[in-house]
């Protein structure tokens, strides 16, 4: 079984979607520590309720580097082997990536490589597009670029305002998160370049 850290700043509502996933047997998983750079995290007081451990590690007045070794020791303490990113609102370091290199995963609000960046959902509508989406993908040193793990398209067509767009790509985001993780947890897999390959699911009738 796989351990999980979960690293957010906000509500948390894609880690909610993961935990829920891995009641239903969705993820062979569990989920080891959540941690937070804002100590009043919706998150962090949704992990306390279910039992999970939980860290509030503040990033303010600390500088990069003893902040991110402040968050690597709570993932190791845990012997985490994803750190995953649900509304984490801080740029990791090369230093961070490198550590946990094709181990940290997030999930972007687009159809990456398009509209990368803060604030993808208003982008999107914005610019008048029809379809958006959301990609899970592995996290490098660049911005929302890393190898992608899988995608999602959401009709936005008759989305009136930002925010509507971003709830129905948002609602996409829960399920689409829990099924990656399933795969990645669960499946052999491999990063070729930017291609990610997950192999099919081998059961006792392949076997025979």
């Amino acid at each position: 079984m796989r351990v999980l850290a979960i690293l957010l700043s906000g509500r948390g509502s894609n880690f909610v979607s993961i935990y829920n996933a891995i009641g239903r047997g969705e993820i062979d998983a569990e989920i080891g520590v959540v941690i937070s750079n804002v100590e009043e995290a919706k998150g962090l007081e949704i992990a306390r309720g279910h039992g999970i451990a939980s860290v509030s590690i503040p990033h303010g007045g600390m500088p990069r580097e003893e902040h991110e070794r402040l968050v690597a020791q709570a993932i190791d303490d845990h012997a985490a082997n994803f750190v995953v990113l649900a509304g984490y609102m801080r740029l990791l370091s090369p230093w961070f990536i490198g550590r946990y290199r094709e181990r940290i995963v997030n999930i972007h609000p687009s159809l990456l490589p398009a509209f990368p960046g803060a604030d993808a959902q208003r982008q999107a509508f914005e610019h008048g597009v029809k379809i958006s989406g959301c990609t899970v993908h592995f996290v490098d040193e660049e911005l929302d670029h890393g190898p992608i793990v899988a995608q999602r398209a959401v009709d936005i067509s008759d989305a009136k305002t930002p925010e509507e767009a971003a709830g129905l790509i948002l609602e996409a985001e829960h399920e689409l998160y829990p099924r990656a993780l399933g795969l990645l947890c669960s499946r052999e897999w491999s990063i070729d370049g930017r291609r990610v390959t997950i192999q099919p699911r081998v059961t006792s009738l392949d076997l025979e």
